[in-house]
């Protein structure tokens, strides 16, 4: 059956998606479907382009360039671009090739320049004779990093972990080792360069979550395979009709505040450290725009929306549920790191008393109806439909264990829709990020990240949240004093749950030295410890540490939220411990103990206190 342009454009939009395929050849497979679609493909300026391309133009230093990442990040990608600036071939780029050379002129020198597009599928020895073997080739990168005037250079790309691994198997020599310990402490040191080597590495992984998702994001909506699709619209119920569901899908990802939460739980991710590259990014989209479970490959095509229509399986289609998987097999979905990191926030599983009553009741409760309404009645495609109402009545009117069950799943997408669909005003009201696990999520984002990178102060309130926290951990009691750090062991080991040897106060406002504060390092915040002037110790506070130092503070648990948050802070206690330790040495204490040390107690209402006991000799 021959397709029409807006069907040939969906066709093409589902190879983005959870689909099977040789990842190894994402993007040569990609452009060769876009070829035989005769479409574009979905491309935008990778954000390092600007730097790595003038690289290898005829007026620059020779030099070689790592890109490294995880898979789906642009290698290749910026490869094929860099190929295409030397003036190579099309067609050799094409081939299943991954070693290629070309030699031009670059600063008025002849240099050979040789593209290992993939490290791991470079063979180890050259079917077609280029070079000896893998590993005199790599010693030829090695010691054209250390020779005055290289003849070659190298244009390498490999995954995270790859790049070390091989290195490490080459035999020793003088340049080898150079190379490894230069390539370790570029990775190590998130540095692009080191003055006088003629290598530069592009580490894509370390390029934000959000500078992908906007470019993708845009290039996706900005595809001129939408304009096909509108002019194909010739029933209500028919492809890219009103009642469309790829068309509300679409049209929804474009809305201002759906955009906006979305990005958000991206930029979670970034201060979370978990990076989603390209390739997943715009996996994501294609699944939330197509995906229905009933589909095949559980993506829709345009030929499916009539029966999607016919059968009343709308519902199914929300973009809401698809953007976390739902449409999806539970192996399927687990088996992509997009996913997994989507539902980290638990996005329909998490709930409150009240968003669930306004889900079950709000209907008939004069009181819940304006949200209800607002929420659910308003939202002809994924609120409450005839199916819902129906499950709901069943589970209200106690019905069968299966009825109970299929309007429970149906919660879990209407959870998942309220994120997406809850206005700014109701936010408060309604506590917005209580849907998710992270409850603080939205203050962390707003009032922390978003204050230190506009080169403001995190408020007082937030920081002696933090602090006491931090102290109840530290001190292994409910202490409720947030004006100081406590520095507290036990007479056994300092990682005792409870501490009550008090070493020393650390106070949250500035004293001579001393501080404590949240503060920017890496562009992510931490927690700053100085103990005197160039001597401090420093936790980044990741969302997930955030998350966890406000809910102990509030009283719980250490061990019930996180074991590894919590084994976490007590290292950081450690560094703390021994940064006292050496301000002491630096002030000219010997070390020796005393005869008396500060016990911590607590007063009824939690404040510390500081009872002297005396050390006697019988």
């Amino acid at each position: 059956m021959t397709l029409s342009p807006g069907g040939r454009w969906i066709s093409f939009l589902r190879q983005y998606g959870p689909i099977s395929r040789n990842d190894a050849m994402y993007d040569e497979h990609i452009r060769r479907a876009a070829k035989r679609a005769g479409i574009r493909p979905l491309a935008f300026k990778h954000p390092v382009e600007d730097e790595l391309l003038p690289l290898f133009r005829p007026t620059a230093r020779p030099q070689s360039v790592i890109l490294t990442g995880t898979a789906g990040d642009g290698k290749s990608h910026l490869c094929r671009k860099i190929w295409n600036e030397l003036g190579g071939d099309e067609k050799e780029w094409g081939s299943d090739d991954v070693y290629h050379t070309r030699t031009v002129a670059v600063d008025g020198q002849s240099i050979t320049i040789h593209v290992l597009r993939d490290l791991t599928a470079l063979p180890t020895e050259d079917p077609k004779g280029r070079y000896g073997n893998k590993s005199d080739l790599l010693a030829t990168f090695c010691r054209g990093l250390f020779e005055p005037s290289p003849g070659a250079v190298f244009l390498v790309a490999a995954n995270d972990g790859q790049l070390v691994e091989t290195l490490e198997r080459l035999p020793d020599s003088a340049d080898v080792l150079k190379a490894r310990a230069l390539v370790e402490a570029l990775l190590v040191e998130d540095r692009r360069d080191l003055e006088g080597v003629p290598l530069k590495l592009f580490n894509l992984s370390r390029v934000p979550c959000t500078s992908l998702f906007d470019l993708a994001l845009d290039a996706l909506v900005e595809h001129e395979g939408w304009k096909e699709c509108y002019a194909e619209a010739n029933s209500l119920d028919g492809f890219f009709g009103s009642r469309c569901p790829i068309r509300h899908n679409f049209e929804l990802l474009q809305t201002t505040l759906v955009r906006a939460r979305l990005r958000a739980l991206f930029e979670l991710c970034d201060c979370n450290d978990l990076h989603i590259p390209i390739r997943r990014i715009l996996l994501l989209f294609a699944n939330g725009v197509l995906g229905h479970p009933d589909a095949k490959d559980r993506l829709m095509q345009a030929s499916d929306v009539d029966d999607v229509s016919r059968l009343g399986t709308t519902a199914r289609a929300s973009l809401f549920n698809n953007l976390f998987g739902g449409n999806l097999t539970e192996t399927r979905r687990e088996s992509l790191e997009v996913f997994d990191y989507m539902n980290r926030f638990r996005i329909g599983h998490e709930t409150t008393n009240r968003v669930d009553n306004i889900l079950i009741f709000g209907e008939a409760d004069e009181n819940l109806r304006p949200y209800f309404d607002d929420l659910l009645r308003a939202d002809a495609f994924y609120g409450a439909d005839e199916s819902y109402y129906a499950a709901q009545k069943g589970y209200v009117e106690g019905g069968e264990a299966t009825e109970s069950e299929a309007f429970l799943e149906l919660l879990v997408s209407q959870r998942r829709g309220l994120f997406f669909k809850m206005p700014a005003r109701w936010e408060q009201e309604l506590a917005l990020w209580e849907l998710t696990v992270f409850k603080y999520a939205g203050e962390y984002l707003a009032r922390t990240v978003k204050v230190l990178r506009g080169h403001g102060k995190v408020e007082r309130p937030i920081l002696s949240r933090l602090v006491r926290g931090l102290n109840r951990i530290f001190v292994g009691m409910l202490v409720t004093s947030d004006r100081d750090v406590l520095l507290a062991t036990s007479i056994s080991i300092s990682t005792s749950r409870v501490s009550q040897v008090i070493e020393d106060r650390i106070p949250v406002a500035p004293r001579m030295h001393e501080r404590v504060d949240v503060l920017l390092r890496a562009d992510k915040p931490a927690l700053v410890v100085q103990l005197a002037s160039g001597l401090e110790a420093v936790l980044p506070l990741n969302l997930t540490r955030y998350e966890f130092l406000s809910r102990v503070a509030e009283g719980a648990l250490p061990g019930s939220f996180s074991r590894e948050c919590y084994e976490d802070i007590l290292a950081f206690k450690s560094r703390l411990l021994s940064c006292l330790a050496a301000r002491r040495r630096a002030e000219g204490a010997d070390g020796s103990a005393g005869t008396s040390f500060r016990l911590l107690t607590l007063d009824p209402s939690g404040n510390p206190l500081d009872e002297v006991v005396e050390l006697t000799h019988g």
